[in-house]
This record gives C-alpha cells, structure tokens and sequence, in this order.
C-alpha cells in the first residue's frame, strides 16, 4: 500500500457513524477516492467537530493505519496512514473501516463507502448531511457523554453549573452546523 501519485477516478460518498451512538451520530461525505488517510483524518476531524488533540488510528482487516509513534509501540506494527489511499481500503459498496480518535476515550467510527459516483467538478471533501453534535473533546467516551448530557438535562444536578463552564456554556446536542 505504497502511496502514489494518482488523479482521483471517482468520488466516494461515504456514511461516518460514531459507534455506540443513541440516537445516532453521524455525517455524509463526499471525497475524492484517492484522498490520503491523513488528508480524509484532518476531513474526519472537521466534520465530525473534534478538535485534533489526540492520536488516532484506522483499523481495517486486522491492521492498523496511522501516524506512528514509537515510543507507544504496543507490539502492534502501525502502518504509516500518508503510505495509503481510501482506494487501497474501499473499494465498492458496503466496504467499511473504523477509524479511532482519542484512544483514551476511545471514540470509534464505522466508515462506510455507501456509493461510487461519477467524477465531476463537485468540490470535495464536503458534507452533505448528518444528525446531532459532536460530543465535546474529553468527556470520557461515550458513558461520560451519556453523563454528561444527563447532567444538563437537571439544572438541579449537584454538576450542572460546572459542566456548563467546563463546556464554555449551553450545549445543545442536536445541533449540527454543516
């Protein structure tokens, strides 16, 4: 999986879906099929609204992809994610990976190649669509997020006012800005 130079032959929508979800929380991209796994990391990041503080991985057939770090060698040989194009990974309908942020609270996302279309002189990357907001950076994984959107619901909770100034204030997690 060398990385090449190559001209994109096709556009690839794509469904991201934070694993463990309820309700679901995901968006709908459109990228070139040749992007770089940094290049669609950095795409992840924005769309998905993480802030890029921490390391990440994708995860497919058993191998790890991503940027490698020695000195947190686990025994696990990370390939290096700017060797590899999404063509190399997916390559027709229904074809999935997960890619990993935040490997201490170790938000997962399944990464579905949900069509092939045509290349035209559509910009890409670009999202089209998606439901709910991205929980925030370092609430602890989906149970903390799960806590903390209880939390928000009791303006009685003991760590209601808290949470608010740990989050900067309101957060509502229904709203998507694409």
């Amino acid at each position: 999986m060398a990385k090449r130079k190559s001209k994109p032959e096709s556009l690839y929508q794509l469904k991201v879906t934070l694993c463990g979800s309820k309700p679901p929380i995901w968006r709908r991209l459109i990228v070139a099929d040749n992007i770089g796994l940094g290049i669609l990391n950095n795409v992840l990041q924005i769309s998905m609204g993480w802030d890029g503080y921490h390391l990440h991985q994708y995860i497919v057939g058993g191998n790890y992809i991503g940027v490698p770090q020695p000195e947190f060698d686990f025994g696990l040989d990370m390939i290096d994610e700017e060797t590899v194009l999404l063509k190399d990974l997916l390559s027709k309908p229904k074809d999935n990976l997960i890619y990993e942020y935040d490997f201490g609270d170790s938000w997962k996302h399944k990464i579905v190649l949900e069509k092939i279309l045509l290349l035209d002189s559509s910009k890409s990357p670009i999202v089209i669509k998606g439901k709910m907001a991205c929980p925030p950076e370092d609430c602890g994984g989906l149970w903390g997020y799960e806590d903390l959107l209880k939390t928000l619901k009791d303006p009685k909770h003991e760590e209601y006012y808290d949470m608010l100034d740990w989050l900067g204030g309101d957060f509502d997690p229904k709203e998507l800005n694409l």
